[in-house]
């Protein structure tokens, strides 16, 4: 997987290492020492439930430290009536003639129960750069494709809901 990400993405991903380090982390610490306080630690749930949640936020610092560290920062270079990042796209599906509209986010931002699709994809690879009108082949596998025909692109941008994904 390319590690391709937007600066709005790495700005909103340093926004929460630091909510984590300087807020989630202080009370998760707290969380741990009411529960140590409370005695005998080998039947304590309460202080091994606060050691995972310290531990998991700890995990997830690292991981977006690891994501910014290692990411490529793309620029979207489409026309206003191409399709690009953070627009979204509706295609009707040839097969059955049914509409899908679609978001093109980066991979941190993809949600596919929300229509969220990742440049990564082969649905986000195959629809950036086209204009409304054009057909395109979304190819799956070497034995499964299907037609699509863009018919409208809309420049929505992020919204509150295109939040970076948590893992």
């Amino acid at each position: 997987m390319n590690n391709e990400l937007t600066k709005k993405d790495i700005e909103d991903m340093e926004a929460e290492i630091e909510h984590r380090k300087v807020v989630v982390r202080k009370e998760l610490l707290e969380h741990v020492k009411e529960a140590r306080a409370q005695g005998d630690l080998s039947e304590n749930f309460e202080y091994y439930a606060a050691k995972k949640a310290k531990n998991q936020n700890e995990s997830r610092i690292r991981f977006l430290e690891r994501m910014i560290k290692t990411a490529r920062v793309i620029d979207d270079k489409a026309k206003d009536d191409e399709v690009g990042m953070n627009k979204s796209v509706t295609v009707r599906i040839e097969e059955d003639g049914s509409l899908e509209t679609y978001k093109i986010v980066t991979t941190m931002r993809q949600n596919s129960l929300k229509r969220l699709i990742s440049i990564e994809s082969p649905l986000g690879k195959q629809l950036l750069g086209h204009k409304v009108g054009d057909r395109v082949t979304i190819k799956v596998s070497d034995s499964y494709s299907y037609d699509i025909t863009i018919t409208q692109i809309e420049n929505t941008g992020l919204s509150e809901e295109d939040k970076i994904r948590d893992f």
